[in-house]
């Protein structure tokens, strides 16, 4: 098992969570572990359409700006770390 966060690729925590990298709604069944707050940004900033058309491809994710931010932003947390998720505006 891979020990750091699919999206940000900081180390895992205590809490991890795994994210269908196809959400379960669009039939998809693998999995990614990711931080709580990443997994929480991911759904922030992508409907289940998008994220089905987008998949496995962590590229396509940070070519969203916002997301790309946080990811930039989060990267010198620690792996615990907890913080509210705000949706684009």
């Amino acid at each position: 098992m891979d020990n750091r966060c699919w999206l940000c690729e900081r180390p895992l925590g205590r809490k991890v969570q795994q994210h269908h990298t196809v959400p379960k709604a669009k039939k998809g069944r693998a999995t990614v572990a990711v931080h709580p707050i990443c997994h929480r940004a991911i759904h922030a900033n992508f409907t289940n359409a998008q994220l089905a058309r987008i998949g496995e491809d962590r590229a396509a994710l940070l070519e969203d700006e916002a997301l790309a931010k946080f990811v930039d932003w989060v990267s010198d947390k620690p792996p615990d770390f907890h913080a509210p998720t705000r949706r684009p505006k």
